[in-house]
């Protein structure tokens, strides 16, 4: 298994990419960034620096999407980041939640996100695409350019299209249930499709909390400091719902029913510790969806999602310890899951 670093770009960039530097160091081997220009400073840029300051981290967003810049700007920073670096970039892509709604507009369909993404990915391995009538190609992009484009996904329609269509599946929650449920979808829709599902890599990203022991002071400050994404998680859940309503045979229930108490979101708080707006999460959701406990607990956890099928954990690190996860994943977890 794979790990990954995701944090937020907030200034300094500095301080970003010394984070990513330790993480590489430690044996991570992906570099992961809110993208919401809005809140947080531009992560294209901030790109640049992280992979001039290492060696082998791959970066993307974790995650962009179709509405923010138009295809052609994003596929052309993506190659041109892997022209100057050596093809170390992945693109996530998905609706667009704080990015689109915190400047007054809804999150993308879906339909919009097969059509962006095939021209994503087409532009940047410097082939020709269709940009509504107008046929381009980057004439400067190098023969064996490459931009692997993974989808985040939720619902049913979601899934299916990252099983057709995607190179990669970010799940944005580490509950051993969801995760084989969701993995299954994606994988019978790329069989269906024709495709071979072992090519369709699987990302689970979640907030990871290292406590000292498992009294019960130290689980309710690790739940305390990773609650938050209980409430990032319940934006998507919240548009399911909407969609398909309660208890939907579409949707399982344990991904909906936690919702109910839920109020509100200001995404001035948006994945951030001490969130106002996830007071509703309880304590069984921040331990289903997030990896919390000892280095033991952590291993333990991560070799069962490996064992499901999941090639990269990334790890949220939006929280009050954001060194010590790191060192400690690279000191005695990484190996640990991989022997």
């Amino acid at each position: 298994m794979d790990f990954g670093l995701v944090l937020q770009t907030d200034p300094p960039a500095s301080g970003v990419v010394a984070l990513m530097q330790r993480a590489e160091r430690e044996g991570f081997t992906n570099g992961w960034t809110f993208d919401s220009c809005v809140l947080w400073q531009e992560p294209f840029v901030i790109y640049s620096r992280i992979l001039a300051e290492t060696t082998h981290l791959k970066v993307g967003p974790m995650v962009t999407n179709p509405g923010t810049r138009t295809w052609e700007v994003t596929a052309s920073t993506f190659a041109t980041l892997n022209d100057m670096y050596g093809n170390r970039t992945v693109c996530g892509i998905g609706r667009g939640d704080s990015a689109m709604r915190v400047a007054g507009r809804k999150p993308n369909t879906l339909a919009r996100i097969s059509e962006a993404m095939k021209v994503i990915r087409a532009l940047a391995r410097g082939d020709e695409a269709d940009l509504g009538g107008t046929v381009i190609h980057f004439p400067w992009v190098r023969n064996g350019a490459e931009l692997p484009v993974w989808m985040a996904a939720y619902g049913p329609k979601a899934l299916k299209m990252a099983g057709e269509e995607a190179d990669g599946f970010i799940l944005q929650l580490a509950d051993p249930y969801l995760t084989q449920y969701m993995i299954k979808a994606v994988r019978d829709a790329a069989t269906a499709a024709g495709r071979d599902p072992s090519e369709v890599k699987i990302c689970v990203a979640a907030p990871a909390y290292v406590t000292a022991d498992d009294s019960a002071a130290a689980l309710a400050h690790a739940r305390e400091e990773c609650r938050w994404f209980g409430g990032m998680v319940g934006n998507h859940v919240a548009d399911l719902v909407s969609k398909y309503g309660e208890h939907s045979s579409l949707v399982p229930d344990e991904l909906t029913d936690y919702i109910k108490a839920r109020e509100g979101y200001d995404y001035a708080h948006h994945g951030r510790a001490g969130n106002p707006d996830t007071e509703f999460v309880p304590d069984e959701i921040v331990d289903r969806f997030c990896v919390i406990g000892t280095v033991e607990d952590h291993i333990a956890k991560l070799r069962a999602l490996r064992d499901l099928g999941v090639d990269q954990f990334a790890v949220y690190a939006m929280h009050d310890a954001k060194e010590e996860v790191i060192d400690t994943y690279g000191e005695r977890v990484i190996a640990a899951v991989n022997a």
